[in-house]
């Protein structure tokens, strides 16, 4: 196991399960607890430290945390604080995940911090050593984490609900969004067509895989698409309250959809998400 010196090893949380529940899979030994810890400590400490948003299922947030337990490496976290000018003067940004490692400069790009995990522990890898492999493995997260990808999209879908009063979230929270994710009233007409193509791209690899006879996106075992489509799906479908505790309204936000994407929601997307949480991803969330 990789660990810094602020982590601190916990007991383990008690899983309740429900009948929407993936099936319980009890914590392994290298099984690292999210530790918290203020800004001033994490500034102080050493090794692996990151800023991330609290109660609220993050894609990008989340899908950090998959790796890091994945990987087994210890970390301390820091909840992101919109109000704390220390924060922002350290992280240089009002967002997370921010990464910081020893003196290193910090990283926030969801590439930036696999690459980071894949050097400080890498076994098990998440980036195959095919060429090819790996290469599918990137251009599949790409889609989902990237600039103009399957998540930035989805938010610009759910600001634009916002807007025409169809749901989803605050008028104060959906202003922020547009702006930080480059709203455009023109184009917003598109976002659902261009959700819904994306995730049936996703739900063609794995029914292909499917056939295949792997339970993954690429080869047959995880890797760091499995990651980021798993955490991708809680902004469509959260995991049932016991596993993800989040505020109500929020939620409510996340499980908006319309007729276009619904349709695109392919029921296996769901059943990966269930597989990873089951198989290789830490329950409950620790928002």
């Amino acid at each position: 196991m990789v660990s810094g010196s602020c982590a601190r090893c916990a007991a383990s949380a008690t899983i309740v399960r429900d009948r929407h529940a993936p099936p319980v899979r009890m914590p392994t030994e290298d099984a690292m607890p999210v530790h918290y810890v203020s800004v001033e400590e994490a500034k102080q400490c050493d090794g692996l430290r990151m800023v991330v948003v609290g109660g609220v299922p993050s894609l990008w947030g989340e899908a950090a945390k998959g790796i890091l337990h994945v990987k087994a490496i210890g970390w301390s976290a820091v909840r992101l604080a919109y109000d704390d000018e220390a924060q922002k003067k350290w992280t240089g940004q009002r967002s997370g995940p921010v990464a910081f490692h020893d003196g290193e400069k910090p990283r926030s790009g969801w590439a930036d911090i696999l690459l980071l995990a894949e050097r400080l522990a890498p076994q098990p890898a998440l980036l195959p050593a095919d060429a090819d492999a790996r290469q599918q493995v990137l251009e599949i997260s790409r889609g989902i984490c990237a600039r103009g990808g399957l998540g930035w999209m989805r938010r610009l879908q759910l600001v634009q609900a916002s807007f025409r009063n169809e749901g989803g979230f605050p008028e104060r929270v959906a202003k922020y969004l547009a702006a930080k994710y480059g709203y455009e009233a023109d184009a917003a007409d598109s976002y659902s067509s261009r959700v819904a193509e994306m995730l049936g791209g996703l739900s063609k690899r794995l029914h292909a895989q499917r056939v295949a006879g792997s339970h993954y996106y690429v080869g047959g075992s995880v890797t760091a698409a499995d990651i980021y489509s798993a955490c991708l799906m809680a902004m469509f479908r959260p995991l049932p309250a016991p596993q993800c505790t989040m505020n109500e309204s929020t939620r409510q936000a996340f499980e908006l959809v319309d007729a276009v994407t619904e349709e695109a929601l392919d029921p296996i997307l769901f059943e990966h998400r269930d597989w990873m949480y089951a198989q290789h991803l830490e329950l409950p969330l620790s928002l």
